[in-house]
Order: structure tokens, then C-alpha cells, then sequence
């Protein structure tokens, strides 16, 4: 389990070539490496511990979250929670996050587009009209048979 960092308190800091301002720049040059406090990383075998427990609780969300995938509640935010804590203390989870934020920032981007938006909205009212004849041709040929009604067949 390693942070990224050849000793306590170094931080490794990944080159992000993605913004041009300054204030934005300082925002995304934090640096890569554990977040746990000083007195933690300046003790190995404490630190090793940290580490064990932050990977065990992130764990514990992430299974948490792909039980929710086909159950119901919020998987993916749950799964995206778990990857946030293995973040706080491991280089491998915050460089996965930072992906998947720009990978989110970009198809969210893509979706405004308005000539996206009108294929979007095209492709969805094709689709309810056809869903719409096939329930008219379903009821057409089979009606409807209330609830109540149903033992009188």
C-alpha cells in the first residue's frame, strides 16, 4: 500500500496540464499522497495501520455500493463515496477519481450541446411513439382487464 511518497510527510504532486488560470492551477496542483495527520505519517507501523483502515472502510463502501447496483439505493454515489475515502490516503484512488471527474466534466459538456440535445430529444419522442402503438395494439387485441374482474374470466 503505497502513498506515493518515498518518506513521512513527502507528498508526490502529479503534473495536471489541464488548466491555464492560476487559481485553478494551485486548486488542482494539491498533492497526491496521504492525508492522514503528520504525527500519523511520522510513525510507520501507526501509518501502515491507517492505511489498513482507511482501505478496509473504503472497501466496505465500494461493496456496499455494488450491492446497491441492483438493489435499490444510490450504487454508483455510494461506489464513488468509497473511491473518495480510498483518496484521502492512496495515489492509485486519487488519480481514478480525478478521471472520472474530468470524463464526467466532459460528457456533461458533450450533453449541452444543442445539436445533442435535439438528437437526444428526437431519439426519445421516436421511442415513446413507438411504445405508444404497442400498447394501443396490445390493448387493441387483448383489452383491459381490471384488477377486480379478474376471476370473472
Amino acid at each position: 500500500m503505497n502513498t506515493g511518497s518515498n518518506g513521512p510527510g513527502e507528498v508526490a504532486v502529479a503534473a495536471d496540464d489541464t488548466t491555464t488560470d492560476g487559481a485553478a492551477a494551485e486548486k488542482h496542483e494539491r498533492g497526491l499522497g496521504s492525508r492522514a495527520p503528520e504525527f500519523i505519517k511520522a510513525r510507520r507501523a501507526l501509518h501502515l495501520s491507517w492505511q489498513v483502515g482507511v482501505f478496509i472502510i473504503g472497501l466496505a463502501v465500494v461493496v456496499a455500493g455494488i450491492i446497491m447496483l441492483p438493489l435499490p439505493g444510490p450504487g454508483w454515489v455510494v461506489i464513488f463515496g468509497g473511491m473518495a475515502i480510498w483518496a484521502t490516503e492512496f495515489v492509485w484512488a486519487q488519480l481514478v477519481l480525478r478521471w472520472t471527474k474530468r470524463k464526467v466534466t466532459e460528457a456533461a459538456q458533450r450533453a449541452l450541446d444543442p445539436r445533442v440535445r435535439r438528437r437526444n430529444i428526437a431519439l426519445t419522442v421516436i421511442g415513446l411513439v413507438i411504445v405508444s402503438v404497442l400498447v394501443g395494439i396490445y390493448l387493441w387485441k387483448f383489452g383491459v382487464v381490471m384488477p377486480w374482474k379478474i376471476k370473472d374470466q
